[in-house]
């Protein structure tokens, strides 16, 4: 499973990369990870003509779109649509900052805060 990171260099520059899910244990059918730590959720919904000038993120977090996407550009110039089912870890809390501009339709979409 691959999640979406946006992060920022010494030099203030954000930048993507991926990163693999560590899979901890197997049971039922099923693969599981070991438990991350979060503090809490909070639920967005987020018009789709929604465009944020460059900006950083306020906060360490994941964002799990539920319903439809965003276009995220890096301020190195890379952009990804992270779509709907999706997760963004985004840690660009200092520099330059990112890019956010809607897609189609109404976006709903949870954070979840990791510091």
């Amino acid at each position: 499973m691959r999640i979406h990171n946006l992060y920022t260099d010494d030099k203030g520059e954000s930048h993507f990369r991926d990163i693999e899910v560590d899979w901890a244990e197997e049971r039922r059918g099923s693969r599981l990870s070991k438990r991350l730590p979060a503090t809490g959720i909070i639920f967005r919904e987020t018009k789709s003509d929604n465009t944020v000038d460059w900006h950083t993120a306020p906060r360490k977090q994941y964002i799990v779109n539920l319903q439809s996407g965003v276009k995220i550009t890096a301020s190195d110039g890379e952009s990804r649509i992270i779509g709907q089912g999706e997760v963004l870890l985004v840690e660009d809390t200092h520099g330059k900052g990112h890019l956010s501009e809607g897609l189609e339709g109404l976006r709903r979409s949870l954070f979840i805060p990791v510091d």
